[in-house]
């Protein structure tokens, strides 16, 4: 083939020992490397008129990615004109909108609960910490479809659709008087209606799939924009799940001051069709980049596959392992037999599942491949071995989460604080935008500063590992439930001073006081919520990658309903004989601080597990 007037010409067939990797420039009849983008996929013209693509040795690892990844047509992705921070612009502009859709829900739930659906601060606080765990929970269902058989592009498509229904149907149920029950007379407040309730909670439960759905898809999908075999684009990937984060925040920061100032101001009604039209946006930013993606192949069920594994290892449970590791059986080949995955070595750790790779006399006499329950690669075993290892440090996550999950709470720890700013009113839950601006702050701090500080001293890439980044935040979650019962320790000690103890009024403390326990929690995210997405995505079988970004956040979902049932329990216990409890209706009664000292004592007891599975792990090698 020749090049002619910038386009490319056929002509006749040549022999494949007359091409070579050189290029021509025709500008000055040079050799060099430039050339345009589709003399990069070289076609080998054959006599019978067919095409074949020849990827030549010399070009295939400059021009390619080496993952395996794809663009939208399925051919092999190229460096130059697909992923890196080009196609990951869209992605983070899309996380962006989409967590300001889904924090302008979420951030002030409680108090829509409260005063348009007249529940309680008990049975408020437990439904919005059901529903965050379930947005968690869902994601279960997105990464294995994602991994299985849509891949995450088009399992993100599917549930962001689900997503938008969902919020219009919550701005229809504020909207239509029918769908909302009477205002309060006084202190009597009528009970919602089975429809009214039901509209509601359908829409919001719609969310909590839509979300949950592509939650795991969207951080990894990012994260599959950035080339892992290639040192430089390994760097930035660290770098990737950082702004995704700090996305997130920004969402939260406009929903936790705009949205909800309007929301408490304006109606609820524009205070929810704002998240609606942003989560349109978020969908028209994310398909606008349709051909700039890299795209993983889905590589069949993982579930299917552990099982196999477990199902083939037990089948064999009296077999010797062979002294020799090499052999177990494995395929032939830079690739591995899962689609979309590269081999990964042999470990000696949980030896008896090895068994599901011995070739036995009867396997010999077979087809290897015939039936996978009965035999299974040594890759194969080695993502079951890999879920094993992780399976500590996720456990050891849930009390981080648990701890979050008490943000309901902290609203409603600033509800009977003194909300005025000189003339201005601010609503408990805005001071969520302490938390996101700590976030942002933190997160700058880390990547410009941090990282190359602790690079000069610990030779890592990254600067810190990922285990020792979360263990950090951990520590930083302690101090958190610490600083939120050293405020309540102090209001409940002014409601004495004042007499307001059987008052359900607010004390004249001011609310600016909780801004240093959102502070902490912001901290503590940058360094254990991203900790934890980077540590799940980078450990993770490579066809298994949006299943573990999805373990990773229904540590989320258990946290939140650990946190309900531990709320459920002090309710109960405290209750006994009479008494107000700690967290009853009129906090100024209560005792709100000896839970906040119950959570930090959990956190410890945790932290210090935590510590004894970071030791032992082991990194996983492809």
């Amino acid at each position: 083939r020749t090049m002619l007037g910038g386009q490319t010409q056929p002509t006749l067939p040549l022999p494949s020992f007359l091409i070579c990797s050189c290029r021509f420039d025709l500008r000055d009849g040079d050799p060099s490397v430039s050339m345009d983008e589709a003399e990069e996929r070289r076609l080998l013209v054959q006599g019978d008129g067919d095409h074949e693509p020849l990827l030549l040795p010399s070009q295939d690892a400059s021009l390619y990615t080496g993952d395996g990844s794809v663009d939208i047509k399925g051919r092999p992705a190229t460096r130059r004109a697909t992923g890196n921070w080009r196609a990951c612009f869209f992605i983070l502009g899309t996380e962006c909108c989409e967590r300001l859709a889904y924090y302008g829900i979420a951030t002030n739930l409680v108090t829509y609960l409260k005063i348009k659906l007249h529940q309680g601060n008990l049975e408020a606080a437990r439904n919005v910490i059901t529903w965050q765990g379930t947005c968690y929970l869902t994601t279960l269902v997105g990464a294995i479809l994602a991994d299985s058989y849509w891949g995450k592009y088009w399992t993100i498509a599917v549930f962001s659709s689900i997503y938008f229904i969902g919020l219009a149907g919550l701005t229809i149920s504020a909207s239509l008087p029918a769908l909302q029950p009477p205002s309060c007379l006084g202190s009597v407040c009528p009970e919602p209606s089975l429809l009214q309730n039901g509209t509601f909670f359908l829409g919001l439960y719609m969310i909590a799939l839509g979300t949950g759905g592509i939650k795991p898809c969207v951080s990894s999908f990012g994260a599959d924009q950035f080339d892992d075999s290639d040192p430089t684009e390994r760097v930035k990937q660290g770098s990737f799940f950082n702004w995704f984060y700090f996305c997130i925040n920004v969402g939260a920061l406009l929903s936790g001051t705009v949205i909800v100032w309007i929301q408490d101001n304006s109606g609820w009604v524009i205070g929810f069709a704002i998240p609606t039209v942003f989560m349109a946006l978020a969908i028209a930013s994310f398909f606008s980049a349709s051909n700039m993606y890299r795209f993983q192949k889905p590589g069949g069920s993982p579930i299917t596959r552990v099982c196999q594994v477990v199902v083939a290892a037990f089948r064999k449970w009296h077999i010797e392992l062979p002294l020799d590791a090499s052999l177990l059986y494995e395929v032939d080949g830079q690739n591995s037999a899962i689609e979309g995955s590269r081999k990964l070595e042999h470990t000696s750790e949980f030896e008896f599942l090895d068994k599901a790779a011995i070739i036995s006399s009867t396997d010999a006499k077979s087809d290897f491949s015939a039936n996978p329950w009965r035999l299974c690669t040594v890759t194969q075993v080695e993502e079951l071995k890999i879920l094993v290892r992780m399976f500590p440090v996720w456990a050891t996550t849930i009390i981080f989460s648990a701890v979050f999950a008490q943000s309901s709470v902290f609203v409603e720890q600033g509800m009977v604080l003194d909300k005025r700013v000189g003339s201005f009113d601010i609503p408990p839950a805005s001071l969520f935008t302490f938390n996101g601006i700590s976030v942002m702050i933190w997160i700058a701090i880390y990547d410009r500063v941090l990282i190359p500080i602790a690079r000069k001293f610990t030779g890592r890439e990254k600067g810190f590992s990922e285990l020792q980044r979360m263990g950090i935040g951990l520590v930083l979650s302690i101090v958190t439930m610490v600083s939120a019962a050293l405020v309540e320790l102090k209001r409940l000690e002014i409601a004495r001073t004042e007499g307001l103890i059987h008052e359900n009024v607010a004390v004249p403390m001011s609310i600016l006081w909780q801004i240093p326990q959102y502070c902490f929690a912001g901290a503590a995210e940058v360094f254990t919520a991203i900790g934890q997405v980077e540590f799940f995505y980078g450990q993770a079988p490579d066809a298994m990658r949006s299943l573990c970004a999805a373990l990773a956040l229904v540590t989320v979902t258990v946290g939140s309903y650990l946190s309900s049932i531990i709320l459920t329990l002090v309710s109960y216990l405290t209750t006994q004989g009479g008494d107000a409890g700690w967290i009853p209706d009129n906090l100024n009664e209560g005792h709100l601080d000896r839970f906040f000292w119950l959570m930090a004592g959990i956190s410890f007891v945790n932290l210090l597990v935590y510590i004894g599975c970071a030791m032992r792990y082991k990194y996983k090698n492809v």
